[in-house]
């Protein structure tokens, strides 16, 4: 551990998990550098924030620029330019042309809690479903909604009331074989929400159902399109708001600038933020002008809420996805990586490798819980001796693939060879 690392653990607190005890200094593009020149390819993204890359030149330029012209105007005190230009392209990507109106805040619990106060707003309900595994903060409010791991509300309730939980059509949640049909997932999924409406949380009390299009924290499991058109229908049916979680499954992530565009269902609103800037904070809701416009004035704001340099990195940012072909590349190498993984499945980690699933460069592989200790923690520490960070995630034994979207071929080959060395050595010292 170096001295700076020493420094960090003495005065920052131990409730921040990390992967490493590597003090970060520089980053460019699929790499970061430590404090003591050791060089390591990124495949966490920074937990999919950074999705063009550590420093990609043209939002830098862009964060440059705004930081000269001025860095904080204030919401609540009039417009700002950077905020109404990067309002005019996300316009431009929305996956529904009902989603135009927005409200501009700093991290994506924010965005969610801003979500819950809209909806119960134009309900005039107080209840919220979510999904098992779903992670939507670690805030108060966020926390109480997070089915993924309970160390995110350990300890410290009691949490935000009228929160109700429901399945998702993931076979591990539901004790069910691998290979259990998706249509018969799905169909009990959308059968027990009914039943959850006649017994737990009346329709008359319920504001929303949010859920994210791909789960993340929960195991990176993708709601098949189905599922999704069942909760439509649902929502629709009972006048239940539907609001997709699209901050880490957001912006490219999935292969599509947001995950709902697979199954082409419309969220009444949506939140999002990581891949939104590029690493600057920055984080958003969108819904229609009618169902925003229910909020009367003073009641959404705060201090650096839309900040102009965050805004400028993301008008950037989404200049650069057009500009550079990115979703093309999210293509080519996601073929690239599901096609590694497989091949490794088929041989030589077929005993291993229970499950791999994901979209686009979000992808997650699930392994076997044969052992008291599960592989992925183990593996992940195993790439990070050979210069790779790659993180485990969700309750089950899970890694989580988020590299770059800009990912070269030749980077995410050397990543594979580290990952299959990595794998091998952690199922050696099993056997």
């Amino acid at each position: 551990m170096s001295q700076a690392a020493r420094f960090g653990a003495r005065h920052i607190t131990r409730g921040i998990g990390r992967m490493s005890q590597h003090v970060l200094k520089s980053g460019r593009g699929a790499f970061v550098m430590t404090d003591e020149g050791k060089r390591l390819l990124d495949m966490t993204s920074g937990i999919g924030v950074v999705n063009l890359g550590h420093c990609h030149p043209a939002v830098t330029k862009a964060a440059q620029e705004q930081c000269a012209t001025i860095t904080h105007a204030q919401v609540n005190i009039g417009y700002s330019v950077a905020q109404l230009d990067l309002v005019k392209e996300l316009l431009t990507i929305m996956p529904h042309p009902s989603l135009d109106t927005f409200f501009l805040w700093n991290s994506g619990s924010e965005a969610v809690e801003a979500a819950i106060k809209v909806a119960r707003m134009v309900t005039g309900r107080p209840n919220l479903i979510v999904v098992q595994g779903s992670y939507h903060g670690r805030t108060n409010a966020t926390a109480s909604m997070t089915r993924s791991k309970t160390v995110y509300s350990e300890g410290v309730s009691p949490f935000m009331p009228g929160v109700y939980t429901t399945d998702f059509p993931y076979y591990a949640h539901m004790f069910k074989p691998v290979n259990t049909p998706t249509d018969e997932l799905v169909d009990f999924c959308l059968k027990r929400l009914e039943l959850m409406l006649k017994q737990e949380t009346s329709p008359r009390d319920t504001a929303a159902f949010i859920l994210e299009p791909v789960l993340g924290e929960g195991g990176y499991v993708p709601a098949p399109s189905a599922y999704l058109h069942g909760l439509r229908s649902i929502c629709d049916k009972h006048g239940i708001m539907l609001v997709a979680d699209e901050v880490q499954s957001g912006f490219g992530r999935t292969g599509k600038m947001f995950a709902v565009e697979h199954s082409g269902v419309r969220p009444d609103m949506m939140t999002f933020a990581k891949g939104l800037a590029n690493g600057y904070p920055l984080s958003g809701l969108v819904a229609s002008k009618a169902v925003m416009d229910v909020m009367p004035p003073g009641s959404m704001g705060g201090t650096y809420a839309g900040n102009a340099v965050a805004c400028a990195a993301s008008r950037a940012t989404i200049e650069t996805f057009r500009r550079e072909r990115v979703l093309e590349n999210v293509a080519a190498r996601s073929e690239q990586l599901m096609k590694a993984l497989t091949n490794m499945r088929q041989q030589p980690f077929g005993h291993v490798i229970e499950d791999i699933r994901g979209l686009g460069l979000m992808i997650g592989v699930q392994f076997q819980s044969n052992s008291s200790e599960p592989i992925a923690p183990r593996l992940s520490q195993a790439c990070l001796k050979r210069g790779m960070l790659l993180m485990s995630t969700s309750s089950f034994d899970v890694i989580r693939w988020i590299p770059p979207l800009t990912v070269s071929e030749e980077e995410l080959a050397q990543a594979v060879e580290i990952f299959q060395a990595s794998l091998e050595e952690v199922v050696s010292q099993q056997s």
